[in-house]
């Protein structure tokens, strides 16, 4: 299953792809959380690149520790040791990797230079992660960049416009990402048109929603939001809870 997921015919369509490492089943990011997630029958897990201060890639969503565990400072600002002493569920990208196999994994780096991106490619290669891994970009000069570092690795187009669809797929992108509430049949048919397969995002992109579609924060839907996205055919869908797709595909 997990030789060339991210650029070969999936054997399911919809990729169920555990948001946050599946955020519903146990604190985001974390080992516990990719078991579950495993265990739920994901078929892949997305998890969040960020630098410490001494330059480890680890696996956090946000800038800062405030949410988390209520410390204002910033992940860049501290080194390993210190984001474990106050987050001891964070994980490396090395363990990240390694606890991830034999799933698919989708790497959202929050990072916007070229360096770490090698920097993280390389070490994806080393571990031998190179044909499970799927790296998120948020710039086209970002996704141009990897794709000179590597025409190995599969690259995964964060953008918010998806007019940028054709760009994304020149520069070296596969995959295009689209938010639910802009997910309509146009505009998926038009990323597979530009050359790259749809990835939906589920929920809003915000962690406290708005009072627009659809009604739920990043990472969660309902059952009758997740059927509106299955009608569009998308290749992958991100949730938190796995386990919405995987028993329905049960169930099917």
């Amino acid at each position: 299953m997990a030789i060339d997921l991210w650029k070969r015919a999936p054997d399911r369509c919809p990729l169920a792809v555990a948001h946050r490492g599946g955020a519903a089943l146990a604190a985001e990011n974390s080992i516990s959380a990719f078991k579950a997630a495993a265990a739920a029958g994901a078929d892949a897990i997305e998890t969040d690149v960020r630098l410490t201060w001494d330059s480890v890639p680890v696996c956090v969503h946000d800038s800062d520790l405030y949410r988390l565990c209520n410390d204002p400072r910033a992940v860049s600002d501290l080194d390993l040791a210190t984001l474990r002493s106050l987050l001891p569920s964070v994980m490396t990208l090395g363990e990240a990797l390694a606890a991830s196999d034999p799933l698919g994994i989708l790497l959202d780096i929050k990072l916007s230079h070229e360096e770490p991106i090698a920097q993280i490619i390389a070490e994806v290669a080393q571990l031998g992660a190179m044909r499970r891994a799927l790296i998120g970009l948020r710039s086209i000069a970002l996704i141009g960049a990897a794709r000179r570092l590597s025409n190995d690795i599969a690259i995964l187009a964060f953008l918010e416009d998806p007019v940028c669809a054709g760009a994304a797929h020149a520069a070296g992108a596969d995959w295009f990402r689209l938010w639910q509430g802009s997910a309509t049949a146009a505009l998926s048919d038009a990323v597979r048109e530009a050359g790259m397969r749809v990835a939906v995002m589920v929920g809003q992109p915000r962690s406290v929603a708005l009072p627009e579609y659809p009604p739920f924060p990043v990472g969660h839907v309902d059952q009758h939001g997740l059927e509106r996205i299955l009608a569009i055919a998308p290749d992958a869908i991100l949730l938190d809870d796995p386990r919405m797709m995987t028993r329905r595909t049960t169930s099917d």
